[in-house]
C-alpha cells in the first residue's frame, strides 16, 4: 500500500494556548427570526377547464409517441422483408449460376 511521504494531517508540535482578548466586546445572541409560514391552500389551483385541457394534451402526447412508435416499427418490418427478398434473390442467382 502507498503511504504519502508528508502527512496529511500533521499534529501540532508544541503547547497552543489561545489569547484572551478583554477589550473585544462580547455580542449578546439574538434568536432567529420565525420563518413565514406556507399559506393554508395549494400554490397550483387547477379549474375544470385546466383539468380537461390537461387530459387531452396528454392524450394528444399517447397518440403522437404511438403513432410515431407504430411507423418506425412499420419501417423496420418493410426493411426486413426488403432485405429477405433481396436475399432469395441473390441466391437463386448463385444457384442457377452454378448448374450452368
Amino acid at each position: 500500500m502507498l503511504r504519502p511521504r508528508i502527512p496529511t494531517n500533521p499534529l501540532p508540535t508544541g503547547i497552543v494556548t489561545g489569547t484572551a482578548r478583554s477589550d473585544v466586546p462580547a455580542v449578546p445572541h439574538q434568536p432567529p427570526a420565525p420563518a413565514p409560514t406556507a399559506p393554508a391552500r395549494p400554490t397550483v389551483q387547477l379549474t375544470p377547464g385546466a383539468v380537461i385541457a390537461v387530459i387531452g394534451c396528454g392524450t394528444a402526447v399517447v397518440l403522437v409517441v404511438g403513432a410515431v412508435l407504430v411507423s418506425m416499427l412499420l419501417a423496420v418490418a418493410v426493411t426486413a422483408a426488403s432485405l429477405a427478398i433481396s436475399a432469395l434473390v441473390v441466391r437463386s442467382l448463385v444457384a442457377s449460376q452454378n448448374h450452368r
